[in-house]
């Protein structure tokens, strides 16, 4: 039996990854445990959870591989200061004490981090180094079902690589081609979210959400003159407009002055019609190099199969774009596949690529993604007991029936299921579910329970063999990373007014017959759900579709705005206090909110920082 336990760190995104003869056995991200969202530390807690999982002593693990390379990293420390010197000193200055203490040395710190698993852990030689891009490369390709593949990554910048194209055949994986740091597709993005006043590394996502309700009038203004785009997708940024490589912020005053508007200050600005256009136009931008590359990586290397990595590879809506104009015959996404996700990938890399294991079936190996800890029936109660909350218990089949009851009655349920999901997305295991046909739904899901900006879209989880009935797509999306568009025949035409209105104000309009899930260019971002990986879930929507001739649901992440998806039994009784949740459902215990005892009522809106 060998063993990998594959770990990312240090930069955002912490998390664990274990294999056991190549078999993904447990992943999970250290936000989870710690509760500090994006948490960028040594995951303690994760590799804890990932070895318990595999009743392993960290000495009994054989190989254990970290998701890049140190020296390289730094490398590109020093010559990027090099080059624009004496520019950058402050930033440069800032970050040397930290890698000549912890992360140059990273071998040694690494060890002594792990020796608090187990102090018999004595072999600093078991730790192994992979590069920030094979890692990606090895997470989207290895755990796909294809023998053969073409592998695009894009993220803001590992060790010096910011896009990179492998090929990946059986067991053999290659890199054939780089874009190099500062020229980064996943920083082009990042510095319009500080732009218009969103958070770096977690606001991209409402960069996203917020494109729709704009139009892309500075797409031509952002190609033609801060970036140098070629035919074949690759490019150059004009670094002139940008700070991130020498200073402490994204963009400077020339960026600001091309558009005619100051970075948006989000404890004092409004979003304006402005920000919506921006926010469409990067978008835009981003989708065109995207699909550029795509097309060009199809017919240079005729692979009819695509795989996806890095945090750009979460922008779903230009892989449903990808996916609509038919550039690949196939494609699968990495669930995690921000930083994340280098931990598995590492791990894979070293089982597949240094060790020569083949791989033995081709199907998805990601198990619907639910890597992370399931808690059994007696702990449960024994923890609801400590708590003071009142539940009550019933078989499997009774609380399904129960659910899709009390959903049909456009109830809030925060559903904790089996495992939960490695990646940023609730896939039904630490879920809040509510009925896609109410038409309040998605206001009250931003204002009440999530407590977030309120033009921000849901997703709708669908039965795999329904998903064309009600969206412009038949395919599998189980990670909720292809957009499409709800199915002409379930839309509701905007009359001229309704046309009229910008912005925000389109929120109102009723789009479809399934409205909480709609968003306001009817587009939806979609899980299909499968027997195979959740049957719970699939029975629950199932039953939903019985009471209510509905298929849908709307499904987002157990969590409030700022706080990591919820771990425990705890995090999630404690976010059903906290907030407008009606009904709480953990495995086969029910708890609703009139019955519990109001003093445990939690004030939740400001525990934690916004992001």
């Amino acid at each position: 039996m060998t063993s990998i336990l594959g770990i990312s760190a240090f930069y955002h995104d912490s998390a664990a990854a274990i294999l056991v003869d190549g078999k993904i056995i447990a992943a999970a991200q250290e936000e989870r445990f710690s509760r500090k969202k994006h948490d960028p530390s040594y995951p303690f807690n994760a590799v804890k959870y990932v070895l318990e999982e595999t009743k392993l002593n960290l000495n009994d693990v054989d190989h254990i591989v970290f998701f890049e390379k140190p020296f390289l990293k730094f490398e590109r420390l020093l010559e990027t200061y090099m080059a624009f010197a004496p520019k950058g000193f402050k930033s440069f200055s800032l970050s040397m004490p930290i890698w000549l203490r912890e992360k140059l040395f990273q071998k040694k710190f690494l060890f002594d981090k792990l020796k608090q698993h187990d102090k018999n852990f004595n072999d600093i030689n078991k730790i192994k180094f992979s590069e920030h891009h094979y890692s990606h490369a090895a997470s989207a390709f290895y755990p796909s079902p294809f023998k053969e593949a073409i592998i695009l990554t894009l993220d803001g910048v590992g060790e010096w690589a910011t896009t990179t194209i492998a090929v990946g055949n059986k067991n053999n994986l290659e890199i054939l081609k780089e874009i190099h740091f500062p020229h980064s597709l996943g920083l082009l993005y990042s510095a319009f979210t500080y732009y218009t006043g969103f958070k770096v590394n977690s606001g991209e996502y409402k960069l996203m959400g917020l494109a729709p309700y704009g139009k892309p009038l500075f797409k031509d203004l952002i190609i033609d003159k801060i970036l140098d785009l070629k035919e074949d997708g690759s490019f150059k940024l004009d670094m002139s407009y940008f700070d991130y490589a020498t200073g402490l912020t994204m963009t400077n005053n020339k960026f600001s002055k091309l558009f005619a508007q100051p970075v948006r200050d989000p404890k004092k600005d409004l979003l304006k019609e402005f920000h919506m256009d921006i926010a469409a136009s990067i978008q835009a931008v981003t989708e065109e190099i995207v699909l550029r590359i795509a097309k060009n990586i199809s017919s240079k290397y005729k692979i009819k199969n695509l795989c996806l990595a890095g945090g750009v590879a979460l922008n779903c809506v230009a892989n449903g774009k990808i996916l609509k104009e038919k550039i690949f015959e196939k494609m699968w996404i990495q669930p995690a596949a921000g930083d994340a996700g280098g931990s598995l990938g590492a791990a894979l890399a070293y089982w597949h690529h240094e060790l020569k294991m083949p791989r033995l079936e081709f199907k998805d190996q990601m198990k619907g993604s639910y890597l992370g800890p399931k808690f059994e029936s007696n702990l449960i109660e024994k923890k609801l007991k400590s708590l003071k909350a009142d539940y009550k218990k019933y078989d499997s089949s009774e609380i399904i029936s129960l659910t899709a009851k009390e959903l049909s009655n456009e109830k809030i349920v925060g559903w904790f299921q089996g495992r939960m999901e490695f990646g940023p997305r609730a896939l039904g295991g630490r879920s809040i579910l509510a009925d896609p046909r109410s038409e309040k739904m998605q206001k009250e899901l931003n204002l009440k329970i999530k407590f977030r900006e309120s033009f921000r879209p849901f997703a709708p989880s669908v039965l795999r063999e329904d998903v064309n009935d009600w969206f412009e797509l038949d395919s599998d999306s189980p990670y909720m990373l292809l957009v499409s568009e709800v199915k002409k025949e379930k839309q509701i035409k905007m009359n001229d007014k309704e046309k009229n209105l910008f912005g925000i104000e389109k929120l109102n309009v009723k789009r479809s017959s399934i409205p909480a899930i709609t968003h306001v260019d009817y587009s939806a971002r979609i899980q299909t759900v499968h027997k195979e990986t959740n049957p719970k879930y699939y029975e629950l929507i199932r039953e939903f579709k019985k009471n209510t001739n509905c298929s849908v649901l709307v499904n987002t992440s157990f969590n409030v705005r700022g706080e990591p998806i919820v771990c425990s039994i705890e995090d999630a009784f404690n976010c059903f206090m906290g907030t407008n949740l009606d009904i709480l459902v953990i495995e086969d215990f029910i708890l609703f909110k009139d019955d519990q005892d109001k003093s445990l009522i939690k004030d939740y809106k400001n525990k934690f920082e916004l992001d």
